[in-house]
């Protein structure tokens, strides 16, 4: 008798690339706020219960019927879209470096969310370049393992990293590391807690970034997307000062 065997052969994902409506990830945060002013001028303004933060949802309509917004994490989003969970996406370009993602296209650096990734000291310390030259290794606290140990081994030294989420700031002072690489706009914070940014290793935008597979399956609605976000960057300066403002804020 012929036992029947089972269907090894996974289920048909009903992720985002099915049809419906595309799906546009947003970082939750800063950069949510900063694009905001984008997303009115393009048409695509999410439900205003997207941009508070009282809403449990994290799937949203939009003023386009053809396109949804979810909100998650900033570090997220290029995850989502990589694995298409989302066809479309507003990302840092610190996230993209990092995990370099082969399914995803950045067409379009919508410049905002302005700062840069870098290593930080505690202000105690001298900063002497020929110090580092000298240097086999150093233990460096950081969310950025890829690119802090791109950027040391550039240099002949092998990071040995402390990985945190979150308060890189407080592994020098605990012993935990020597430095810190992390993402730094004004520097307040690195002051607060005694340090002080000695290298620059990239300055970060925002980029549009999109799922290679969904653009060669839905190029028309996904072209839609990408020039709406260009004609609304091009559009009367309104616009861009709608975005410095919300960026100062």
């Amino acid at each position: 008798m012929t036992v029947p065997q089972p269907d090894l052969q996974p289920e048909r994902s009903s992720g985002a690339q099915d049809r419906g409506p595309l799906v546009l990830a947003l970082p939750k945060g800063r950069i949510l706020k900063a694009v905001t002013p984008l997303l009115d001028e393009a048409g695509m303004a999410p439900s205003p219960d997207c941009l508070g933060d009282d809403s449990r949802k994290l799937r949203f309509p939009t003023q386009n019927p053809n396109l949804d917004v979810v909100r998650v994490r900033s570090f997220d989003v290029a995850t989502f879209v990589a694995s298409g969970g989302a066809h479309v996406g507003i990302c840092g370009a610190d996230v993209l470096m990092e995990f370099d993602y082969p399914e995803i296209y950045a067409p379009l650096d919508l410049g905002i969310g302005g700062c840069r990734v870098s290593v930080a000291q505690p202000s105690s310390l001298p900063h002497d370049p020929q110090e580092w030259a000298r240097w086999s290794e150093v233990r460096v606290a950081t969310k950025y393992p890829a690119i802090t140990r791109r950027f040391f081994a550039a240099r002949g030294i092998n990071a040995n990293i402390v990985h945190l989420h979150g308060a890189m700031e407080l592994a020098p002072m605990l012993g935990l590391s020597r430095l810190i690489v992390d993402l730094v706009d004004t520097g307040s914070t690195l002051r607060a807690n005694g340090l002080r940014e000695v290298e620059t290793i990239t300055h970060i935008t925002s980029r549009l970034i999109v799922n290679r597979t969904a653009l060669k399956t839905r190029p028309e609605e996904i072209s839609a997307i990408i020039n709406g976000f260009r004609s609304a960057m091009e559009a009367a300066p309104s616009a861009a000062q709608k975005i410095k403002a919300e960026q100062s804020s």
